[in-house]
């Protein structure tokens, strides 16, 4: 008998020990969180996918294991395609990625992309697209003498750029897709091949259509900055612009956040607005700035 109170002891003392075990064993290594959702970038003008590099390292250190895909399409002198051939071009890209994503994507769009991504949430009946990050993106428009334009059009100012713009040939470069001269508001009405149309200030048959597409998205981020020097007025970045005085009014005074023509005002009445402003960044600098990315873009990438 004592031999098998022997034996048994062990297997009692195991029973005791039981409830315990969980504290005297190692602890496991933590999950990692859900996946996060895959990131897609588009660039601007003259630019690819190397200029995306750091905000790239960012993403990657901040929540590893995210699949960032920055698209690779009209880099370069490419980029002053017409604005709906690049949304065509970058639609084919991100439907793939969509599909492959059932829990959404987020949208990181830098200044000329950032208007060819808002094309790609209207003209997309079944985006899932959870945030819209536009970075630095003059989403009302254009209306300045900068570099850039001086190098594509070097005899004209921005007084006179109208008469190019808003001609047939000038909608050809995208930079025209956008210009938008306060001045000559009748011409731009009636000329903007796209800016006028995304923005719902001319009638055209999908614009209940695109309304209703642009306001599947979950969150819409507007990022811009007063030391930009490239979109003029730089409150363009949060659809602000100027009057025909070229005093700027801010997105809640725009005509079309009043009409909710394309539903701006649906999205702020729901808290689906974010606006991130950010002095002392350049307009080339955004996508590398690490203050402004903690700030302005990680909390955002669920």
């Amino acid at each position: 008998m004592p031999g098998l109170w022997r034996q048994r002891l062990p297997s009692a003392w195991a029973l005791l020990l039981l409830p315990f075990l969980p504290l005297l064993m190692p602890a496991a290594p933590a999950a990692h969180r859900g996946s996060y959702k895959p990131v897609i970038v588009v660039h601007g003008l003259f630019d690819s996918s190397y200029s995306f590099r750091h905000l790239l390292d960012y993403i990657n250190e901040t929540h590893p294991g995210t699949v960032v895909t920055v698209l690779d399409l009209f880099d370069g002198r490419e980029s002053l395609r017409p604005l709906w051939e690049q949304v065509q071009g970058f639609r084919e890209a991100v439907v793939p990625i969509m599909e492959k994503a059932p829990e959404g994507v987020h949208l990181i769009c830098y200044s000329q992309g950032g208007l060819v991504c808002r094309a790609l949430l209207s003209v997309m009946d079944n985006h899932n697209v959870d945030s819209f990050i536009s970075l630095s993106s003059p989403q009302m428009g254009q209306y300045g003498d900068t570099d850039y334009l001086k190098w594509l059009f070097p005899t004209s100012m921005r007084s006179n750029l109208y008469r190019v713009c808003y001609s047939p040939w000038g909608q050809e470069f995208s930079i025209c897709n956008y210009w938008h001269d306060p001045h000559h508001d009748d011409l731009y009405l009636n000329a903007s091949s796209f800016l006028a149309l995304i923005n719902g200030e001319r009638d055209h048959p999908n614009a209940t259509a695109w309304r209703k597409n642009f306001l599947r998205v979950g969150r819409l981020v507007l990022i811009g900055g007063p030391d930009d020097g490239v979109i003029t007025p730089w409150q363009s970045s949060f659809f602000g612009f100027y009057d025909a005085n070229e005093t700027v009014l801010e997105m809640e005074e725009q005509p079309v956040y009043l009409r909710d023509s394309f539903g701006l005002k649906t999205l702020l009445a729901r808290g689906a607005i974010v606006r991130c402003p950010m002095a002392g960044i350049s307009h080339t600098t955004w996508h590398s700035n690490r203050t402004l990315y903690d700030t302005c873009i990680e909390p955002w990438l669920s």
